[in-house]
């Protein structure tokens, strides 16, 4: 893959679930090192949209392109599945995905929780893989905590763990589901403080997020998504500087008066 070629692209993709359209044709880039914020409205698609990225959700139509390599799908509409097991996996371990609810194992500690997944999945040597997870937790701030069970830590490092151990696993970009939207305000500024950080590494990372100062600011192309379709998508000193429809006008009204 060189530079030019995009690691995520997403073309004309169409989801419903049962009766229900949630995605109705969007189609989104992004290109390496960027980073992508989705906004919108509760129901909007976003969250759908992120899962289908990295085919945690199967889409009935459409195109995910992962660093220039399409999905095989065997079957139509409904019916659609990747076709490609090795290549199914080799996606989603290269799209690390960050939850809003952390997610995290209970029964292991914060050190064994980063590296879990780039032992019993990627099969790494077990002195490398503690090596990087020990590097990883110091980078997001939680190094003390790496002997510390889940519970034993508040929601913002339960956060900051969850995107240690996504690093961990040295995906090509990380995908962030609502990554504060379970956190009080004070916890939030710790894992939005490691969320600007990684976009200054030049990462490349698609955000859904309800904070609008964290799309701003990290992002270089926003997506406003409206009833599963794009309303309206651009550069964030645009989006949010000049909306140009009315539909994303009232939702930024609404969002910075909350």
């Amino acid at each position: 893959m060189n530079n030019a070629t995009p690691v995520i692209e997403i073309r004309d993709l169409h989801k419903s679930f049962g009766p229900l359209d949630v995605l109705k044709g969007v189609s989104i880039t992004a290109p390496a090192g960027h980073v992508v914020a989705m906004i919108g409205s509760s129901g909007s698609g976003k969250s759908t949209l992120l899962r289908c990225s990295n085919l945690l959700e199967d889409s009935q139509q459409g195109d995910v392109i992962f660093c220039g390599e399409p999905v095989k799908w065997a079957g139509q509409g409904a019916h659609r599945r990747p076709a490609d097991k090795a290549q199914l996996i080799r996606i989603r371990t290269n799209l690390s995905m960050v939850f809003q609810s952390f997610n995290l194992w209970a029964h292991l500690t914060i050190l064994q929780n980063v590296m879990e997944a780039p032992l019993t999945v990627l099969k790494r040597d077990r002195a490398e893989v503690e090596q990087a997870a020990r590097g990883y937790l110091a980078k997001v701030g939680i190094a003390d905590k790496a002997d510390a069970y889940p519970a034993m830590l508040s929601g913002g490092q339960q956060q900051r763990a969850a995107i240690a151990r996504a690093l961990c696993m040295e995906p090509r970009a990380l995908l962030f589901d609502e990554p504060t939207s379970a956190l009080d305000p004070e916890l939030e500024q710790e894992v939005v403080r490691v969320i600007k950080a990684l976009a200054d590494e030049g990462r490349t990372m698609i955000i859904v997020t309800h904070d609008m100062r964290l799309a701003a600011d990290v992002s270089d192309h926003v997506v406003f998504l409206h009833q599963g379709r794009i309303e309206e998508e651009g550069p964030p000193e645009t989006v949010f500087g000049a909306p140009r429809s009315e539909r994303l006008r009232g939702f930024l009204s609404a969002t910075m008066a909350a």
